[in-house]
């Protein structure tokens, strides 16, 4: 058994919330928690409100025709830092990822919100998406080193609490700051909030989580060859994205391009991603690859719900907006009931139900196509898929690292979080060309009932197939 793997012992001593006296609230690891829970917070709200203010900075800035670079910069640019993450926190620790990574989140921020022209915007995008990727994969390695197994799928659950009030009111107060204020402000104002989460974890971190994994072995030089493979997956992200934007033949040149640097980081023998991965191997592999199923199919059919509400059923953007934010709480009930200590000995059982759930919400979705179905249904389903992700996303979590030796668990880290990245983008990508191709961009104020019907259905037979994924993420 790993230092990370838990026992019958372990789980009994587990108080009924995992908060109080000796749990993640306990004296021990109070000032990590609410650092760390802040600055999920912090994330969380800044991935709210900003694709609210995004649109007016966009046209501000004369640049809606880059709408779409505002976005897949940040993406890109944090696959790279969380490669670079999981190498730096297995061999000198996760405190100076930490550091480094919100300050450049911060500094990017800064970036974007002062920018005078979009490619300046963009380039702040691509700051900030290189600070968010060090700083989500060095979270995991905090919580792999510095809380006990028992208490791993508490804070776990905590991280997925973390947006359930920014999902609410980030849409509601990114606009009224953008109305009354400016776009701006949404911005500049995020930065001045990480002094606080830094201020607490920062210290917390170094006393209980700092240094190399095994710190009798003499520290590691960065690998060259994952710094390069790391490159290859972002621009071939960045690649295969623009392709899918643009229905061109010529369009098929940057694909293949990108298919070509995505190959070997992702299939190769040496890959990024654990041996098996794409076979659904047992253990690890299969929790590797459970993610990037769960994670790109419901991020990607999610993206086009409110569209679809303004488009076919008459709904304000903002009532569109706010017709899922029951999700933000139903996710995080999911999270919690996987944290139950009664639940370990069922986890993978209830990967496989959280999946069936998904799947069904994703079809159940475009149902409202039809005029007889009320409106009220998309809430309903996505509270329900919303559910079913919390149960998953957090257990793939806690599987990672009671899978990973310690000086592993920043590489695997990574290699959850490049997953489900990258799935997120080859998904839009093909959800967004789907789309177009069946005339979603032909009229723009009502786009084909059909090309929403591409979208939601195969992205719920992924789904599908990421529950038959969960059976396996238990080893042999």
């Amino acid at each position: 058994m790993s230092a990370l793997e838990p026992s019958d012992a372990r789980l009994a001593d587990l108080p009924s919330e995992g908060v109080g006296e000796g749990g993640i609230l306990g004296r021990e690891h109070r000032a990590l928690s609410f650092g760390i829970i802040t600055v999920v917070l912090l994330i969380a709200f800044e991935a709210t409100a900003v694709g609210t203010a995004m649109p007016v900075a966009a046209r501000e800035l004369d640049g809606v025709s880059l709408y779409a670079f505002a976005f897949s910069a940040y993406f890109t640019t944090s696959l790279f830092g969380m490669v670079v993450a999981g190498q730096w926190a297995d061999r000198r620790g996760p405190l100076g990822a930490l550091a480094v990574g919100m300050s450049g989140f911060a500094a990017g921020l800064l970036l974007s919100g002062t920018a005078l022209n979009m490619w300046t915007f963009i380039a702040g995008r691509a700051v900030q998406g290189l600070g968010g990727g060090l700083v989500i994969v060095a979270l995991y390695v905090v919580i792999g080193r510095a809380y006990p197994a028992r208490l791993q799928p508490t804070i776990m659950a905590a991280f997925a609490a973390g947006w359930v009030v920014p999902s609410v009111v980030g849409p509601l107060v990114a606009g009224t700051v953008t109305e009354q204020l400016g776009w701006r402000w949404v911005f500049i104002g995020i930065p001045a909030l990480v002094v606080f989460p830094l201020a607490l974890a920062l210290p917390a971190t170094r006393r209980m989580a700092s240094g190399p994994a095994d710190p009798s072995a003499p520290p590691e030089p960065f690998e060259r060859r994952r710094i390069g493979l790391a490159l290859a997956i972002s621009v071939g992200a960045g690649l295969m994205q623009y392709a899918g934007q643009e229905l061109r033949w010529l369009s098929l040149l940057p694909f293949a391009a990108g298919a070509a640097l995505l190959g070997p980081a992702v299939t190769g023998r040496r890959a990024l991603l654990p041996h098996g991965t794409w076979r659904a191997a047992r253990g690890l592999p299969a929790v590797v690859l459970l993610r990037g199923l769960a994670a790109g199919s419901f991020i990607a059919a999610e993206s086009f719900v409110p569209l679809m509400l303004v488009t076919q059923r008459g709904l304000s953007p903002t009532m569109a907006g706010l017709s899922l934010a029951v999700g933000g709480g139903t996710w995080a009930l999911g999270s919690y009931v996987q944290a139950r200590p009664r639940m370990e000995a069922h986890r993978e059982r209830l990967m496989v139900v959280g999946m069936v759930l998904v799947a069904l919400a994703i079809v159940a979705a475009p149902s409202v196509l039809f005029e007889a179905v009320p409106v009220w249904v998309v809430g309903v389903a996505w509270g329900v898929g919303c559910f079913g992700m919390g149960m998953v996303i957090a257990s793939t979590s806690v599987l990672l690292l009671k899978l990973s030796a310690p000086h592993e668990a920043g590489a695997n880290s990574a290699a959850l979080q490049i997953s489900d990245g990258l799935s997120n983008v080859l998904l839009l990508a093909a959800g967004g060309a789907g789309f177009a191709a069946l005339g979603g961009g032909a009229v723009a104020a009502a786009p084909h009932p059909g090309a929403f019907a591409v979208v939601f259905l195969p992205m719920g037979v992924v789904a599908g197939v990421g529950a038959f994924v969960a059976g396996r993420v238990r080893g042999a």
